[in-house]
């Protein structure tokens, strides 16, 4: 007899998956790309959920992609049977938000309309704790990153430094969260897979940069299926394709090694976030649980990315052949 939990699971994946038809698709997207006018771009976003979006301009349909997926976390944090899941994604969002609080305090700037409503914490109380320096009001993983985070940039006057910093934390609590779910595999699996992206990124980056293998240790994630300290220690962009080539990110590695050289760095990045976006529709051959709703999720991050993406290539005038080259591959 199944349990409650698994009783819920079933229900939930039911329910996702038939949502999973309703997306943004490749020949959605395609539409979007082709059609004459914006507003027509945007009625393939209202077949998708989105409602009625004709007329707005770019930054009203950005707010608005923005409230939807809000209201996706909302929604699905409340028939989740594990709360953790749909927390392990308000994190980023919250430590956005933070590195977003802390960037513009330095430069004397407003960075109210970069912060992002999908975190846990409102985003008032996080501007008012690193205000008032009076923490309590926040969840203390949060108020520690946050001050650790300020500390350094007073300290160094590196804004670098204080992102490796919140990166670190960010990742450690999510792993965490991961870890607290009782059908933890897909979940675990996921995190690792984002910190190897984060890692390989970083050595790409850090090489075309000029700079060495001590900057580059600052930047490292642990946890990932590749060690951080045998990512330090590749001194080549061959040799990081050999750590990396079994790996979920496996296959992002020649294009890592071709931007190590010179190649294009917008090739490796979508090579990346495909890695990822093919590990998430590993899923959709499970019969149900925790799988599901992680795979939504992040779904739902990669839909709401590519409809950006098309809308502000159209709003720039980028040709269309200019904007398939910059879409991520799609769960749908």
């Amino acid at each position: 007899m199944a349990t409650i939990k698994e009783t819920n699971y079933l229900a939930i994946t039911a329910m996702l998956a038939a949502r999973t038809s309703g997306m943004l698709s490749g020949e959605r997207m395609e539409r979007m790309i082709a059609a004459p006018s914006d507003d027509e771009a945007v009625k393939v976003l209202e077949e998708c959920g989105y409602g009625d979006l004709s007329g707005q301009s770019l930054n009203e349909i950005n707010a608005a992609l923005e409230k939807h997926v809000a209201a996706i976390f909302d929604e699905v944090e409340n028939m989740a049977p594990e709360k953790a899941l749909v927390q392990m994604f308000r994190l980023k969002y919250d430590f956005h938000n933070i590195k977003t609080i802390i960037k513009s305090h330095g430069a004397s700037v407003d960075g109210s309309s970069l912060l992002s409503q999908r975190g846990s914490v409102d985003v008032g109380q996080l501007q008012e704790a690193f205000r008032s320096g009076e923490y309590a009001m926040i969840p203390t993983a949060l108020a520690e990153a946050m001050q650790e985070a300020s500390s350094t940039l007073s300290r160094t006057a590196n804004p670098q430094l204080a992102d490796f910093s919140l990166d670190r934390a960010y990742f450690v609590e999510m792993a965490k969260l991961a870890d607290s779910v009782a059908d933890s595999r897909f979940a675990k699996d996921y995190v690792r897979l984002l910190i190897d992206s984060a890692n390989i990124r970083s050595a790409v980056r850090t090489w075309r940069m000029g700079k060495d293998a001590d900057f580059l240790r600052l930047a490292l994630i642990p946890g990932g299926e590749v060690s951080a300290d045998n990512v330090a220690l590749a001194d080549s962009g061959d040799a990081l394709a050999d750590l990396y080539r079994a790996t979920h990110v496996g296959s992002a590695v020649d294009a890592a090694a071709a931007a190590v050289s010179g190649g294009s760095l917008t090739a490796f990045e979508k090579a990346c976030d495909n890695a990822v976006m093919q590990f998430v529709r590993e899923a959709k051959i499970m019969r149900f649980g925790a799988a599901h709703v992680v795979s939504y999720l992040a779904a739902m991050e990669n839909e709401t990315t590519a409809a950006r993406m098309i809308l502000a290539g159209r709003h720039a005038g980028l040709k269309p052949d200019t904007i398939r080259e910059r879409l991520r591959d799609t769960y749908a």
